[in-house]
């Protein structure tokens, strides 16, 4: 194992703050690169980068990494707003993961990601730690981007229980995610339950995933991972999605992994003055909750569920 400096940030008031990334296996080879947060609320997404470290370099000293591998690991590329608890970008509030394949000639986070995506980019495959655009829990899946470059069938390696194929938006063109696939890096964001704590059980679950994925790709000959399972692939225009109609208080009748029926309650919409039931969310089909809003308060036309139908396409 060996930590490298990849490079610097420049940040307002203070000194530069390096961007770490620990290499295992070949310095040569480019076979894995994961990616930590690069929003600074991530603390799921570095926590589960550390505890993957401390798997890989058991892996590496037990002389268990294939010889002709190379793998990257970066846990947090936003550590200024993490340290002063802020989303995005502190200084501008813009988000790094808008802003590939980057421009070393712009703004900060332009320069941010330039820098990343040079040390990723020529990697066989990547890994993003995702975050939702929306708080909320999800269950675990693997999510790929339809570029016309993917390959859906590497992602069954990773033995999660679901697989998400997206048409690319237009503002998913700027994501980490979409460039890799075309510059011809095999692209996965990886999803767990928390984002802004860490859940240790889902975190491990995530580890072991990226450890099933290294064996099966022969790039590790270590079995040290639990038992993943057979992976459904859907599309994510399937989901069915609970749209609130009122802002309030949300309080959840259910949580990602219950199955539900037809008209079943999901959650109640709360008055926050009187706790007057100002609207009740229901399921419009019988399915399986895939993801629960989590702030306490929403606001009206909100995404407050998504919930996976049996009879999806």
């Amino acid at each position: 194992m060996e930590v490298l400096t990849l490079f610097t940030t420049e940040t307002p008031y203070r000194e530069p703050l390096p961007v770490k990334g620990w290499q295992f296996g070949s310095p040569r080879k480019r076979s894995l690169a994961v990616v930590g947060s690069m929003r600074g609320n991530e603390l799921q997404q570095t926590y589960i980068c550390a505890r993957l470290i401390q798997r890989l370099e058991k892996i590496e000293a037990a002389g268990e990494l294939d010889g002709d591998c190379g793998i990257l690991v970066i846990p947090c590329v936003n550590q200024f707003s993490m340290n002063v608890k802020r989303r995005f970008w502190a200084a501008d509030n813009t988000d790094i993961n808008r802003m590939f394949p980057g421009y070393e000639g712009g703004e900060t986070t332009q320069r941010i990601a330039a820098r990343l995506f040079q040390v990723v980019q020529d990697y066989t495959y990547g890994v993003q730690l995702a975050s939702f655009y929306l708080p909320g829990d999800f269950l675990p899946h693997v999510r790929i981007m339809e570029t016309g470059y993917q390959r859906s069938e590497e992602a069954t390696a990773f033995g999660l229980p679901y697989l998400i194929l997206r048409t690319p938006q237009p503002y998913d063109t700027t994501t980490l995610n979409y460039n890799l696939q075309v510059w011809n890096t095999q692209a996965f964001s990886l999803y767990t339950k928390e984002t802004d704590g860490v859940d240790d059980e889902s975190a491990q679950e995530a580890v072991s995933s990226v450890l099933r994925f290294l064996y099966a790709k022969g790039l590790s000959h270590s079995q040290d991972y639990s038992a993943g399972c057979a992976t459904t692939l859907f599309r994510e225009v399937s989901l069915h999605t609970v749209l609130s109609t009122y802002g309030g208080l949300l309080m959840r009748r259910c949580e990602p992994g219950d199955t539900v029926e037809r008209g079943a309650l999901l959650a109640e919409i709360l008055d926050p003055c009187t706790c007057e039931v100002k609207e009740r969310l229901r399921s419009d089909c019988r399915g399986q909750v895939f993801f629960a809003h989590k702030t306490q308060l929403i606001c009206g036309h909100e995404v407050a569920f998504r919930v996976l139908p049996d009879d999806r396409a």
